[in-house]
């Protein structure tokens, strides 16, 4: 994800979901601000859009994400957002987040937010459109396949998780470095037999 923002035009957020397996992402134009909210919401576009025709009945997701941003390990709402996309989906979401400092190795932006880059330079990003028409058209010469769509939805920024709030994810964290690396199971599901 990253943030581009004009004085008169205003800014776009683009967040991508990259699936390394088929060589498809999906990249959510968001026009409001890069929250938690906005980058969980963009994981459940894909799966509407993309990822739930290309993976019938799974036992679970996961999410290999930045160790900041919107998406960041310390964040409340990204872990209460993903509980809420568990419970929609009906299945355990893992997540192993990259180290502090790393995210430059992160695969997403060397195979697919490297290739919008070159798509898009030197073209004005005039409109929305213009901006979901050229990631759309993005392509490679491994047959990277790339679906694109604005988000207009707004996403408060601020939003606070209250301590009360936080005991509701069900989170269970790996043995290995648990605060990067945890499954959130479904609300109703006993941790104890994670």
């Amino acid at each position: 994800m990253h943030d581009f923002a004009d004085p008169l035009l205003g800014k776009v957020a683009p967040y991508g979901v990259l699936d390394l397996g088929k060589n498809e992402a999906w990249v959510s134009v968001g026009i409001n601000h890069d929250t938690a909210e906005f980058s969980v919401h963009s994981i459940r576009t894909w799966w509407q859009q993309m990822g739930s025709a290309a993976y019938c009945n799974p036992g679970s997701l996961l999410i290999i994400a930045d160790g900041g941003g919107s998406n960041g390990y310390r964040l409340r709402l990204w872990k209460l957002e993903l509980q809420k996309l568990s419970d929609e989906l009906q299945m355990p979401i893992s997540v192993c987040h990259l180290p502090p400092g790393t995210s430059k190795w992160n695969k997403i932006e060397h195979r697919l937010f490297s290739f919008i880059t070159q798509n898009w330079r030197g073209k004005p990003l005039i409109t929305h459109q213009v901006i979901v028409n050229l990631i759309a058209a993005t392509t490679t010469k491994t047959g990277l396949r790339v679906q694109c769509s604005l988000d207009s939805r707004t996403y408060r920024t601020g939003r606070r998780v209250s301590d009360k709030e936080l005991e509701l994810v069900n989170l269970v964290p790996d043995h290995f470095h648990g605060e990067w690396n945890y499954t959130i199971f479904l609300s109703n599901h006993d941790k104890s037999i994670g």
